[in-house]
């Protein structure tokens, strides 16, 4: 039986990182948009998006 091509170190190739966040880059928790509410609008460039906080706990971002 062929064995497994061998990498350095013996271990299967990590996952590649994430890109690391800029230093700039501001974090907004949720709650600050949203507050109590479960949804907000959101205008960018002119459109208006809505964001909903779901009971699931998930966020949908729509047009």
């Amino acid at each position: 039986m062929p064995s497994a091509p061998s990498h350095p170190g013996g271990s299967a190739p990590a996952e590649p990182a994430a890109p690391p966040m800029a230093a700039s880059q501001e974090v907004l928790h949720s709650s600050a948009l949203l507050g109590p509410r479960q949804a907000i609008e959101i205008e960018h460039n002119g459109q208006r998006y809505r964001l909903q906080s779901t009971r699931s706990g998930k966020l949908i971002l729509t047009k």
